[in-house]
């Protein structure tokens, strides 16, 4: 059997009644996240070019595997190897968000699409200011399930690597990982990935009721696929990556993009709904005919791949066409703001929300910039005007960044009403 016949086989496994879960790798800038990821999966998710030379993520980078129970179920073994024939054990999409400051929206975007998180905090340098806004970013998107890597742990000595386990201890007291295991790592040295491997396995994410509802595919990035000069004949529709919230999708279902594709008209940037079929869909490189809520989603469409080349339908939100809401350029939610800024290293106090400033929202995938109308400060609530428009799905969770000196800083979280 030749190497493409293998591939090829391995590619028709079927994965569709695997458990599958999305897992953001977040943290500080350099503190081994790519690299981690990287060990975890054989996969670089650093692909752009900008990245690679500059050595940080700017664009979330994907990459799937299975993990494999090599031993028993009394004593097992797990591992992503990819040529292990052990038993299939769950599915995971790793999601790699940008540790920069500078790219926090990005962050949130991805935060948007995961079911759990790996924060990574590096033993050498302990928490910084990122890794406080990106732990703030996962309660801001409701993320329950953290697994906190302690990583760079052989570049420390026994005393240090202790000190930094109770300082990261200290730090996730009354938050949400405050609960969460804490495991030594060396990404670089490959110690301890087969315990992190344990962790996820334990991750139980019950789907049973989302699955019933309305289908809600959140886009992160769109993609034309086809190489230049390619023949007509043998062309692909737009591609559109992401994960399925809720609800289930099949190949030829007809479907609808909003708010879909945006142009300039007499100076004002209009958006059209796009409609289309779906022609086939992958979970990482696996062929599937119907999805279901969990893991990453790739869905070729019958779209021209004009529209979908360079992101441009990143953001929007996809369903059976007459599912989704009007989209609207005004938005009503109830906020809660945090006590103090992070990302800053300072402490400094968060003012309340005020007329007429402007923050920019995190909505699932899109990010827009709205203008603060009205403010209620006794019921926290607050209507704004809205540089994107969105697709206003009630009980959405909304991350509330102000730009402080230039930057934008995550300052609270809210949900739409």
């Amino acid at each position: 059997m030749t190497n493409k016949q293998k591939d090829d086989l391995k590619y028709e496994e079927d994965i569709s009644k695997l458990d599958t879960i999305n897992v953001g790798i977040v943290g500080h800038i350099d503190h081994g996240k790519t690299t981690l990821l990287y060990k975890l999966t054989g996969i670089w998710a650093d692909t752009h070019s900008e990245e690679l030379k500059r050595g940080i993520t700017i664009k979330l980078g994907y990459a799937d595997a299975i993990i494999r129970n090599e031993g028993t179920s009394d004593k097992p073994k797990l591992t992503i190897n990819k040529e292990s024939k052990g038993k299939p054990v769950k599915y995971i999409t790793f999601v790699d968000a940008p540790g920069h400051e500078m790219l926090m929206a990005t962050m949130l975007s991805g935060a948007a699409i995961i079911d759990a998180a790996i924060l990574v905090i590096a033993a050498n340098e302990g928490i910084k200011p990122q890794t406080q806004e990106h732990l703030v970013a996962l309660k801001a998107k409701k993320i329950k399930h953290v697994v906190i890597v302690q990583n760079k742990i052989d570049l420390v000595s026994k005393e240090q690597a202790i000190a930094s386990y109770k300082t990261i201890k200290e730090f996730v007291k009354g938050t949400i990982a405050e609960n969460a295991p804490i495991i030594p790592v060396s990404a670089q040295q490959e110690i301890n990935i087969d315990k992190i491997l344990e962790e996820l396995v334990k991750i139980k994410i019950d789907r049973h009721e989302s699955e019933k509802e309305k289908p809600i595919f959140l886009i992160a990035r769109s993609f034309d696929i086809n190489k230049p000069g390619t023949e007509l004949a043998k062309l692909h529709g737009g591609v559109l990556g992401g994960a399925l919230k809720q609800g289930t999708l099949k190949v030829g279902d007809e479907i609808e993009i909003k708010p879909g594709y945006s142009y300039k008209k007499q100076n004002q940037f209009f958006y059209q709904t796009v409609k289309s079929k779906i022609v086939s869909m992958q979970k990482g490189h696996y062929k599937i005919t119907e999805a279901i809520p969990g893991g990453s989603l790739a869905i070729e469409t019958e779209l021209d791949p004009s529209l979908t080349k360079a992101d441009s339908l990143s953001g929007c939100i996809a369903s059976k066409v007459g599912s989704l809401p009007e989209i609207t350029s005004t938005m009503k939610m109830k906020y809660e703001l945090f006590k103090e800024v992070f990302g800053t290293g300072k402490h400094e106090a968060v003012e309340d929300i005020k007329t007429p400033e402007l923050l920019m929202l995190s909505i699932n995938t899109s990010i827009t910039v709205g203008q603060v109308l009205k403010v209620d400060k006794k019921t926290k609530v607050a209507e704004l005007s809205l540089k994107i428009p969105i697709v206003p799905i009630k009980g959405e969770s909304v991350g509330i960044a102000r730009n402080l000196l230039g930057h934008w800083r995550l300052v609270g979280f809210g949900e739409i009403i």
